[in-house]
């Protein structure tokens, strides 16, 4: 089995695509108990005119559709920053095994930045959760995203 930095780099290989799309660049890829990736997703919700085009639900979809099944039972999502809210029902509903996440997200974050949903009691499924693969390295690149566009918008 590859390492959870190998996978998330291919995580912020998609983030690349979204970012040359102009959206923001974030990325994320499902990984089956083989260690295969089934699933791909980069951000997409201006481009699509679509608000649930995260890349976490883009691979989401992607797997479901390769494997057959809404449920990704054993399976693991790597992305390049903390679940929203929308991202981390999406990930339950799965019934995924693990989502492994880069960067923190302080303003949306599910996991632990704002909550901890994946920790809450009432769910009938478990979800493992790793979270700062890679972290700084991708925090600084959607810092230097922000600042760009920051700086492109100012007169």
């Amino acid at each position: 089995m590859r390492s959870d930095e190998y996978y998330m780099h291919r995580a912020v290989e998609q983030a690349h695509l979204a970012e040359a799309a102009g959206e923001v660049p974030v990325g994320a890829v499902v990984v089956d108990p083989d260690g295969d990736i089934v699933g791909r997703g980069f951000n997409a919700p201006v481009s699509g005119h679509d608000p649930s085009a995260h890349a976490e639900i883009r691979a989401l979809r992607d797997a479901g559709a390769r494997l057959g099944n809404y449920r990704l039972d054993g399976c693991t999502l790597f992305v390049t920053l903390e679940p929203c809210l929308m991202c981390t029902g999406a990930i339950i509903h799965a019934r995924l095994a693990r989502v492994v996440y880069g960067a923190a997200e302080p303003r949306s974050g599910m996991a632990e930045s704002r909550a901890n949903l994946f920790a809450q009691p009432w769910y009938n499924h478990r979800v493992e959760v790793t979270g700062g693969v890679l972290a700084s390295r991708i925090a600084k690149h959607l810092k230097a995203f922000f600042a760009a566009r920051r700086n492109a918008a100012a007169p």
